[in-house]
């Protein structure tokens, strides 16, 4: 890899890693709702001009049912059901739960037949995986936080199948346009409920920063980053983060917020990446006589 593609590596390891410390914080002062239109009205406001001025509007705008399928599984479901869901759990298992995602991404994938076979590698990826969760939710989740481990499994299922949206009806369409009309249609589809709540918001330093951090850093200026390092490195090798994510996440939530670091994530992170990582792992070769259809590989935009 670049020099530069390093560089876009680590920053969007780093982007896409410090968002559930800054929720946390962020929902001292504020509802969820709140959070997730402010989040998305600020990006959009910064997304938007970028994607009418480069052309990338009108080619979204074109296949809208399409945007707004991705657009709901995405980001307005998923990020109100992770706000909400970190009222109860901490920042760091928040993230660590998140990490399931690429193993249910593999297991849809399977099942709707638009990956190769599930092999003896994979499957025992999906097990271990699944284990770690089963681990981390076990001994770390209290019987009162059950309501919000449902909740992270609702943005799993919406971050798993929301790529797969992209990959078959908006694989031609330019990426800035749809996450730019996804941010646009989420802050519209809140607006309603989070516009009144606006005046009773505790406006602290801590509050305004946040928000701050959470959409112009983690949202309009981590996707750019990001559709620059899927042309550096390829989509293939851009998914890596998904791995590292949810470490910069941990580390963050115990070093900040004095999160603790419990046997549950000690044993269960582990498991899960490591079952992550055979999950999706690309087949081994096979001989060369034989012919071997391709399949897509589907990435967060």
């Amino acid at each position: 890899m670049s020099r530069r593609g390093w560089l876009l590596f680590a920053a969007m390891c780093l982007l896409w890693g410090i968002p559930y410390l800054f929720i946390s914080i962020a929902l001292r002062d504020m509802p969820p709702t709140t959070l997730v239109f402010l989040r998305t009205g600020v990006a959009a406001v910064l997304l938007l001009p970028l994607a009418l001025r480069r052309g990338a509007l009108r080619p979204a705008l074109g296949h809208w049912k399409a945007v707004l399928a991705f657009a709901a599984l995405e980001v307005t479901i998923p990020w109100l059901l992770l706000f909400r869901a970190q009222t109860r759990l901490t920042s760091s298992m928040a993230g660590l739960l998140i990490a399931a995602v690429p193993l249910v991404a593999a297991l849809l994938a399977w099942a709707t037949r638009s990956a190769d076979r599930l092999d003896r590698r994979r499957l025992l990826g999906l097990l271990v995986g699944l284990a770690g969760v089963a681990v981390l939710v076990g001994i770390d989740v209290r019987g009162n936080d059950v309501l919000a481990v449902l909740e992270m499994g609702g943005v799993v299922l919406g971050y798993a199948i929301a790529p797969w949206i992209v990959a078959r009806w908006l694989g031609a369409v330019p990426s800035l346009g749809v996450i730019a009309l996804a941010m646009g249609f989420t802050a519209l589809v809140y607006a309603p409920v989070a516009g009144p709540q606006l005046g009773s918001v505790n406006w602290s330093i801590s509050a305004v920063a946040s928000v701050g951090v959470l959409a112009v850093l983690c949202t309009a200026l981590a996707f750019l980053l990001f559709f620059a390092l899927i042309a550096e490195v390829g989509a293939t090798r851009s998914v890596v983060i998904t791995y590292i994510n949810p470490a910069v996440a941990l580390v963050l939530g115990v070093i900040v917020l004095s999160e603790p670091l419990t046997v549950g994530i000690l044993i269960g992170f582990p498991l899960v990446l490591a079952g992550s990582i055979l999950a999706t792992a690309r087949p081994r070769a096979r001989p060369v006589d034989l012919e071997v259809p391709s399949s897509p590989t589907a990435v967060r935009s």
